[in-house]
């Protein structure tokens, strides 16, 4: 049967695509179900056809002469095309990378609340460049920076793997966190305060 809406698939029908009754042309190009080419049909055959097939006669290229219309079920096609741009979004979702810097002979206390954000930017679905600031005669001792670095890392090895390992970049030395695939990105909550990747670079 003939529609205008089929909201039993796919929701309402967007107002930029013509459909059925909408398509007031006298003639159009016909595509069929499988993408075969019927050729130039007068409007109302290409109606009694989809009302024959129980499918909808959807206009695909509105600016052609005469336009193109195919026989489809088009609140499938919607449903289907939503599906497909909730997964691109899900694949596309930006990464941030944080920020985390310690100093070598860090007090435990500090040590702690520096681990917390760390465990934060994982919780929250961003990678973590965790920054070991060597001065004056600590950079004689770089075994103190990867010993932190590899403290902090078996630490939050539930939450995130090292992505990229600890290496020395003139009087700092670096390592990147990763949060696992597994991990659902956990959202902020109230009255807590997310910092920016500038924020944590200034620690």
């Amino acid at each position: 049967m003939l529609c205008t809406q089929r909201s039993d698939l796919g929701g309402p029908i967007s107002s930029d695509t013509r459909i059925n009754d909408r398509i007031r042309v006298p003639e159009v190009r016909l595509v069929g179900p499988a993408g075969e080419q019927v050729g130039i049909v007068r409007i109302e055959d290409a109606l009694r056809l989809a009302q024959e097939a129980d499918l909808d006669l959807v206009e695909v290229a509105p600016t052609a002469r005469p336009p193109v219309c195919k026989l489809m079920d088009f609140g499938k096609f919607k449903y289907e095309s939503a599906q497909k741009a909730r997964e691109a979004r899900r694949n596309q979702v930006l990464t941030v990378i944080k920020e985390q810097k310690l100093r070598p002979k860090i007090d435990s206390h500090d040590y702690e609340t520096k681990k917390r954000n760390v465990v934060r930017f994982l919780e929250h679905g961003n990678k973590v460049k965790v920054t070991i600031m060597f001065r004056g005669r600590e950079q004689s001792r770089p075994e103190l920076g990867f010993r932190l670095l590899q403290r902090l890392a078996d630490d939050v090895q539930d939450l995130g793997f090292v992505e990229s390992s600890a290496k020395q970049d003139g009087r700092n030395m670096i390592m990147v966190l990763a949060p696992h695939k597994n991990i659902k990105p956990r959202q902020a909550e109230a009255g807590e305060v997310e910092e920016s990747p500038t924020e944590a670079a200034a620690e």
